[in-house]
């Protein structure tokens, strides 16, 4: 059986925050990816900062997974965003990832790269 691989929308230079959108609405539950790796995806590798004032104002779209979006190093570094000091982590557990010490424990295995998940743009 062959499962064919999801794609996101093709980015559009004046609606980064929604390609961004599409692309963490493809993240599977139980893994994570990152800013950088999400930026690069939608060819604009250094705007891992861009990636998450988007997700800063996703947070009141329920249909857009932000917790399982961390920095590069599987840190919970949008934390403060999330209402109370330990709700991402809450989130991210619920879905089985383990988070000590504010870090994905097991973050390479847990890592979801667009890149390789969803083929280029």
């Amino acid at each position: 059986m062959s499962v064919k691989k999801q794609k996101a929308s093709t980015p559009k230079p004046d609606n980064f925050f929604e390609d961004v959108y599409a692309v963490v609405r493809l993240i599977p539950a139980g893994r994570v990816s990152s800013y950088g790796a999400i930026a690069r995806y939608l060819g604009r590798s250094g705007s891992a900062r861009m990636v998450g004032w988007a997700l800063n104002n996703a947070l009141v779209l329920h249909d857009v997974p932000a917790q399982r979006v961390v920095n590069r190093e599987g840190r919970l570094s949008g934390k403060i965003h999330f209402g109370s000091p330990t709700r991402m982590q809450e989130l991210l557990e619920a879905e089985g990832i383990k988070v000590e010490n504010d870090q994905v424990v097991d973050f390479k295995e847990r890592f979801w790269d667009p890149e390789l998940e969803l083929g280029s743009t």
